[in-house]
C-alpha cells in the first residue's frame, strides 16, 4: 500500500467541503498551518457510508472525554449532541477558506476516496485512513482529528449533502437550527 502524508489534526488550520456539480461530488479540503492543501473527493456513496461511521465515532470519543460517559447509548448520543451544539456555537464558519496552498502534496486532482477506515486513539483523537484502490496500488493518506475537528468535518459534509439534491433523507432537526438561514450552494467551512 503505497502510503501518502500524514495529516495530524493540530497542524490542520482550515476545513472546507463544497459540492462541485458538474463531477456530482464533495470536495473536502483541508489546509494546515505549513501551508499545505490536501483535497478529497467523496462521491454520493463514499458520504453516505462515511458520515454514519464519523457520527458513530464522535460519539464513542465524547463517552470518553472525563465527565461524559452515561448510563446507557440514548443518553449518551444526547450528550453528543449536545457538545455538538455547543461546539457550533462557538466554531467559525465565517473566515474565508484560503484557497493559495504553497504545496499540494496529493497533486493537483483531489484525491478519490474509495475506502475510509475509522480507528478510536487512545489520545481521545479519531484517525481516518482514506485510500484510493486501482489497479496494482493502494495510495493512502492518513488524518489524525481531535473531537472539535471532527464534529467541524460532519457539520460541513452533512450541509453539502443537503444541498446536493442527492434525494437523501432530509437533515434532522437536531442538526439544524431553526432560525439558521438556507445553506448556498459554495463552500462552507471551519476554521481550526
Amino acid at each position: 500500500m503505497g502510503v501518502l502524508p500524514k495529516i495530524k489534526g493540530m497542524n490542520i488550520h482550515q476545513l472546507s467541503v463544497s459540492y462541485d456539480e458538474r463531477q456530482d461530488r464533495l470536495l473536502l479540503r483541508l489546509n494546515t498551518q505549513a501551508g499545505q492543501e490536501f483535497r478529497f473527493w467523496l462521491t454520493r456513496r463514499m458520504a453516505t457510508r462515511l458520515l454514519p461511521a464519523m457520527d458513530q465515532s464522535i460519539v464513542r470519543l465524547e463517552a470518553s472525554q472525563p465527565g461524559m460517559a452515561a448510563a446507557d447509548a440514548p443518553t449518551q448520543h444526547m450528550l453528543t449532541e449536545l457538545k455538538r451544539n455547543a461546539f457550533l456555537q462557538t466554531a467559525d464558519f465565517s473566515t474565508p477558506y484560503s484557497a493559495e496552498p504553497q504545496q499540494l502534496p496529493l497533486g493537483d486532482e483531489p484525491f478519490l476516496i474509495t475506502d475510509a477506515h475509522l480507528t478510536l486513539q487512545a489520545n481521545g483523537s479519531l484517525q481516518i485512513i482514506f485510500q484510493k484502490k486501482m489497479a496494482g496500488a493502494t495510495p493512502s493518506c492518513q488524518l489524525t482529528l481531535q473531537v472539535t475537528l471532527v464534529h467541524g468535518m460532519i457539520h460541513l459534509i452533512r450541509q453539502c449533502m443537503a444541498n446536493a439534491d442527492w434525494g437523501l433523507v432530509a437533515q434532522s432537526t437536531e442538526h439544524r437550527s431553526e432560525d439558521a438561514p438556507e445553506t448556498p450552494l459554495k463552500a462552507q467551512v471551519y476554521k481550526h
